[in-house]
């Protein structure tokens, strides 16, 4: 028998136990019959103010993420979902790749990721120059660049925010995000991209859409707008982009 409120498809969903912003915005973004069931993700040092710390930080959801999933399962989920995008673009193509075996290895579930969702979504737009914000430390930017450049996007301006802690993320302001649009945008940018499911973009993303007649593609709402279309769910939400508007 399916689920009485998730009767179309339960989403296991894997995030940092200090992420107070994708939870809501997938909330947010609900279908009817589609539930997201979390798994949080220990985080115990969420320091992460030079590249040193943001290793750190990756190097603890690594830790975590069998014990993760194997606690997210009990809910019996159909598909999953990573609720976090740095460790999605760690090591370029070849290290998300491997991420998602790890995830498969783990569930026996596909997985939605926010590196994968990004590479479809600026594929089907044709984008190829972009302009990227992400709340990291230059050492995820580096990364950010390597993964969209192996696979022939050119990030031709990135602006990373440098949040000291993983909370912090989720504490940067909407003046912040507007000028950090306009610093990477330009008459030559196809696409911008913003990384870090902390960071809280959805809403302005869609408004942005529509001062800069462009795609703004805000990572939470990418993934979640995989993670339906993988499995079929053709449903249009409003107020997220024109991703989960239009496409």
């Amino acid at each position: 028998m399916p689920d009485v409120l998730g009767w179309r498809r339960k989403f296991g969903v894997l995030a940092p136990s200090t992420n107070t912003v994708v939870e809501p915005d997938f909330a947010r973004m609900g279908v009817p019959g589609v539930t997201a069931h979390f798994g949080r993700i220990h985080i115990r040092d969420q320091n992460m103010n030079d590249d040193a710390g943001m290793g750190r930080l990756l190097d603890q959801i690594r830790a975590e993420m069998a014990a993760t999933c194997e606690r997210v399962l009990t809910c019996e989920p159909d598909y999953m979902v990573m609720g976090m995008s740095a460790e999605t673009f760690w090591e370029g193509v070849e290290g998300n790749k491997r991420f998602v075996e790890q995830i498969r290895g783990l569930t026996g579930l596909e997985v939605a990721t926010g590196a994968e969702a990004c590479r479809r979504a600026l594929e089907m737009y044709g984008a190829r120059k972009i302009g990227v914000v992400t709340p990291y430390q230059p050492v995820g930017d580096a990364n950010v660049v390597r993964f969209f450049g192996e696979l022939g996007f050119e990030v031709a301006a990135i602006e990373g925010l440098r949040c000291p802690t993983a909370v912090s993320i989720a504490q940067v302001t909407e003046k912040t995000l507007r000028e950090a649009i306009l610093e990477v945008d330009g008459a030559e940018i196809d696409a911008i991209v913003q990384c870090g499911t902390n960071l809280s973009m959805v809403r302005l993303a869609d408004e942005a859409e529509r001062w800069l007649d462009k795609p703004v593609i805000a990572i939470n709402a990418a993934t979640w707008w995989m993670a339906l279309r993988d499995n079929g769910i053709t449903d249009r939400v409003e107020g997220a982009g024109s991703l989960l508007r239009d496409h």
